[in-house]
């Protein structure tokens, strides 16, 4: 009798699909046969489990602004977990950490360190709810500002309610209906509109400064900043994107406008993970324990937050982002990325648009300028969903749901042709197969 042969052993792929949702641990939306597993990352490159090599344009959503496994961020991280892998408490590296953060962020006063971005803009607002005693928040359409229901309420959300009221869809939270107003990114009379009606019961505004991947336009942060001030509100940062990424103080820095709170995250860490949140003293001490049980204090804690590990990787990281002549070279990258881009479009299709700062880019295929959430949602989805498709099927990872591809300093100029290369391919099989 012949011994029968074993069952091949299932895929990498076919293990991810079987147990996470859609297979992944979040929002790529990957087609099933396109899913990839990753193995390993260098510099701007990653390995899948089958061998296969990718030009990596997400950067781990960002995270990774020094390049996946950068060795002095893997050597401080290393020398760090020698010593104990966390406390739970202060530690010499925490405060050397959040002594660079004030030295670098024009508004952070004191600093609290937790685990991610989420936790991070979900504290700003548990500060400014405590300060004020007020029971609701003004964020802005289209953005995200976390995992949390106020971060998600409003981003995902269609015409369905006129605004200031917010489309809780997505939020898991049908209270942010009531408790979350909304305004379009831009348009700063409409926003000033809402505030003079709603300021006696708003205890903060929240904004991305970089919004998804928006400029603001001309004088709209200034002029948020000057409207907050005047009614008394709290105005935060969402800077989870924006710092360290667009100059060593963040868009506070580069744009030329400072908060009342900032919440940090993705490149602080290097690519390990970390959150803090920062701001003016006389409201980050809302959160001081002298105050228990209040009313004007609000809890704030994280058993992994600013453990000693995540925080020598930060500072490395930061070691590096502020060498002189980085944030130069990443502002020349973007720009070069997204000339690049432009020009690819062209040949392709005229309705095509490249958004972004920094070294951060978008596509879209649009019948107008994109400068807000209703113009990015008049875009073609489905035609930048399947350029994005070939892009993936072509070894360029990123995010197809479209939100931003980023560059890190770890990306060369040879990076950039080889993306631009994939591009011109991708758009061609892309835009020919829409047509058919």
């Amino acid at each position: 009798m012949s011994t029968p042969l074993p069952h091949p052993l299932p895929s990498w792929r076919e293990r991810a699909l079987a147990l996470f949702p859609a297979g992944s641990n979040g929002e790529y939306h990957i087609p099933p046969d396109l899913v990839p597993v990753l193995e390993r990352g260098h510099g701007p490159l990653v390995w899948d489990t089958e061998g296969d090599e990718w030009l990596d344009v997400t950067m781990a959503w960002g995270s990774a602004l020094v390049g996946h496994g950068h060795p002095k961020v893997l050597e401080a991280a290393m020398k760090a977990a020698h010593d104990g892998f966390n406390f739970a408490a202060v530690n010499r590296r925490g405060v050397e950490l959040a002594e660079r953060i004030h030295e670098l962020s024009p508004c952070a006063e004191r600093v609290r360190f937790v685990a991610s971005g989420t936790e991070a803009t979900m504290l700003c607002l548990r500060i400014a709810h405590a300060a004020t005693g007020r029971p609701k928040v003004l964020r802005f359409l289209g953005a995200y500002h976390g995992q949390h229901p106020v971060g998600v309420a409003g981003m995902l959300g269609d015409d369905r309610l006129p605004a200031p009221q917010c489309d809780a869809s997505g939020a898991g939270a049908p209270w942010a209906e009531h408790d979350v107003l909304v305004a379009p990114f831009n348009d700063l009379t409409t926003t000033l509109d809402t505030l003079r009606a709603h300021a006696h019961e708003l205890a903060a505004v929240i904004v991305e400064p970089f919004h998804r991947c928006l400029k603001p336009l001309p004088g709209f942060l200034a002029g948020l900043r000057e409207a907050t001030t005047r009614h008394g509100i709290p105005l935060i940062f969402d800077e989870v994107v924006t710092g360290f990424r667009f100059a060593p103080g963040g868009a506070q820095e580069y744009y030329g406008v400072i908060p009342d709170l900032v919440a940090y995250g993705k490149a602080l860490g290097g690519g390990f993970p970390i959150g803090a949140y920062a701001g003016r003293a006389e409201l980050m001490e809302v959160v001081a324990e002298d105050r228990l049980p209040g009313p004007r204090y609000a809890w704030s804690a994280s058993t992994t937050g600013g453990n000693p590990v995540s925080c020598a990787a930060a500072l490395a990281a930061l070691n590096l982002l502020c060498q002189p002549g980085v944030h130069e070279a990443l502002h020349r990258a973007g720009d070069s990325l997204r000339q690049g881009m432009l020009g690819v479009l062209r040949r392709h299709a005229p309705d095509g648009q490249v958004l972004g700062d920094g070294p951060i880019a978008q596509f879209a295929f649009a019948p107008r300028p994109i400068t807000d959430h209703a113009t990015w949602r008049a875009a073609d989805r489905h035609r930048g969903r399947a350029v994005m498709l070939e892009l993936l099927r072509r070894r360029v990872f990123l995010n197809p749901l479209g939100t931003k591809l980023y560059l890190s300093i770890a990306h060369q100029p040879a990076h950039l042709d080889l993306f631009l290369e994939r591009f011109d391919q991708a758009l061609a099989v892309a835009l020919a197969g829409a047509t058919r």
